[in-house]
């Protein structure tokens, strides 16, 4: 592996997760080679040690997420600052890749952590703060954050809380619509 960064859990069990270079470059991690001459999405199945290669034509792969009915999967391209969404298969593969949504805008930022909330909508780190798409990719807007954002999660008893990590603080802000919750308790 490069260096895996994000990581969702489909309800059958199924983990998927991006593989990034970030943690082998000297900005953010270690500097030592690269073991993949490719960055790509991966999922775990039965057998951990054996990952399964799902796509492997990323500039910097990164957040995400699955829709509401786990028909779809969502990851972000940092790099080429657009959201992906692929159907996934039978088998938990997937197919059809195409850019989505795109991140754009003024300020500091770009794709990084996302999610999705009870509506169907998804949140995605850009360009400003965390950008909010409807489930037809049309952008809601953008929750302003004074920093780059990085990561975030929903939060309280409520997911009524959105959680941001951004450059040197975390920011918590009230949201309409609740979120939905990323592990099972």
């Amino acid at each position: 592996m490069n260096s895996p960064n994000d990581v969702v859990t489909s309800s059958r069990g199924a983990v998927y997760f991006s593989d990034p270079t970030y943690g082998r470059l000297e900005y953010y991690g270690n500097p030592r080679p690269l073991q993949l001459d490719f960055r790509g999405v991966w999922r775990v199945g039965a057998d951990a040690r054996t990952p399964v290669l799902l796509a492997d034509d990323f500039g910097q792969p990164n957040g995400l997420c699955f829709s509401l009915d786990e028909r779809h999967l969502f990851v972000n391209d940092t790099e080429r600052k657009h959201i992906r969404r692929f159907d996934v298969t039978a088998d938990g593969g997937l197919a059809d890749g195409r850019v989505w949504a795109e991140t754009t805008g003024a300020g500091k930022g770009a794709p990084d952590g996302m999610k999705i909330d009870s509506a169907g909508n998804i949140y995605c780190c850009g360009p400003g703060g965390i950008h909010v798409f409807a489930p037809d990719a049309a952008c809601l807007g953008v929750i302003r954050t004074p920093e780059a954002a990085a990561n975030f999660c929903f939060g309280d008893d409520d997911l009524g809380s959105l959680y941001i990590t951004a450059s040197t603080s975390l920011y918590r802000v009230r949201v309409a619509t609740p979120g939905t919750a990323q592990w099972q308790c």
